[in-house]
């Protein structure tokens, strides 16, 4: 039986980080020259090629944050265009996608967000991946990952007291992804809820208290309900 999982997004933080730890997928990363999202025929060609049963759609634009209020049409163009195209490739073939979204897609105001929660993003990243998902939702062969993750160590000499989210590293979602494959739907991934300064802290302990002041331009309550998750781990 054909198992091939195709990663697109080769050169990204996160698929970096799936190649390198990964010890029980058979993955197949492809980059932006084999794989260009933007083009229709640039896909087909690549999904013919490798025949892949799943694909794991991680190519996009994330950070900095600051380039989805700069730049917008590049935003819509890779994660929201880009995605539209990957879906209907994958419609094509019949293959079942896995799209890696966010927790930003949530309001951020009142934590504790389900999957059934309605969506408000609290920035324009969070607009892009929503978009993303908008055509990932109308397959119905797809699993949407929203998840909440960051590079090992924390990058930042401070850190917020004051927001609460379920931060978790990249390596620690690679370890958990291999469960996750089979499912369809929409999951929140993500780890403890507790402020990003703990989340940091323990980690490195060099890291600074820092206050978030203005909680309109960052909301301060975005942690997750990982009720789903945890049920399906502990099976």
């Amino acid at each position: 039986m054909n198992n091939k999982i195709l990663v697109t997004g080769r050169d990204g933080r996160f698929a970096k980080v799936l190649k390198d730890k990964n010890k029980k997928l058979k993955l197949i990363f492809v980059s932006k020259n084999q794989c260009n999202i933007l083009k229709e025929n640039s896909i087909i060609k690549c999904f013919k090629k490798y025949k892949p049963k799943i694909v794991i759609h991680t190519a996009g634009l994330s950070r900095p944050m600051r380039i989805h209020d700069h730049n917008i049409s590049k935003s819509i163009e890779l994660n929201i265009i880009g995605t539209a195209n990957i879906v209907k490739a994958c419609n094509k073939f019949n293959i079942k996608l896995i799209y890696i979204s966010t927790g930003y897609v949530y309001e951020g105001t009142k934590g504790n967000y389900s999957e059934e929660d309605g969506v408000k993003p609290f920035n324009n990243y969070g607009w892009s991946k929503l978009g993303g998902e908008c055509s990932v939702k109308m397959y119905n062969n797809s699993l949407i990952l929203r998840v909440t993750m960051t590079e090992k160590p924390f990058n930042f000499k401070t850190a917020y007291t004051n927001l609460i989210s379920n931060f978790m590293y990249h390596e620690d979602f690679v370890g958990i992804l291999p469960k996750l494959i089979n499912k369809k739907g929409i999951i929140n991934v993500g780890g403890k809820s507790q402020s990003i300064y703990k989340f940091a802290k323990s980690k490195n302990i060099k890291v600074k208290k820092a206050r978030l002041k203005n909680s309109k331009k960052l909301p301060l309550l975005q942690s997750m309900s990982l009720r789903k998750l945890t049920s399906i781990l502990k099976k």
